[in-house]
């Protein structure tokens, strides 16, 4: 079933519901434009027009969803950055998002991530535990230095 393509103007306006509702990047909606068979120009035309409009924000975006991911995905700072870069964000404008992350909150984030996983594991405060604990905290985007400082400091284990 072939769907039929997307107006240019019905798009924009469906583009400034979604914006007005959520954050949302400008490769995202690009993605949506090229879905919804508007061309490559319309396309760009709409874009611009977004963002002159304040609709769209990729520095506004990035410091929402590096925020919403390391608080209620229990994110580290890589895989937020990895993900940034996915959707085209600058890495410029993605370390900026990042810095604007607590140091401490972070830490915080990262301990009750790595607590909760913690008690989970089987093999408890054993090297495979360890081992395995740490191997959570690197996949889940914390830097090793900080995974193994918690996990030698003990605290995971309280």
């Amino acid at each position: 079933m072939n769907k039929k393509p997307v107006t240019p103007d019905i798009a924009l306006s469906r583009l400034q519901d979604l914006c007005a509702r959520s954050e949302q990047c400008s490769y995202d909606l690009r993605r949506k434009l090229f879905n919804w068979g508007v061309g490559a120009d319309a396309s760009e035309k709409i874009i611009d027009r977004l963002i002159a409009e304040k609709f769209v924000d990729d520095e506004r975006f990035s410091i929402a969803f590096a925020r919403d991911k390391y608080r209620f995905s229990g994110w580290g700072k890589l895989k937020i950055l990895a993900h940034l870069a996915a959707k085209r964000i600058p890495k410029s404008v993605a370390e900026t998002a990042l810095d604007e992350i607590d140091a401490e909150e972070y830490a915080e984030v990262a301990l009750k991530t790595l607590k909760a996983k913690a008690r989970a594991l089987k093999e408890g405060n054993t090297y495979e535990g360890r081992t395995k604990l740490f191997r959570f905290g690197v996949t889940r985007g914390f830097e090793t230095s900080l995974v193994s400082s918690l996990i030698k400091s003990g605290a995971v284990w309280e």
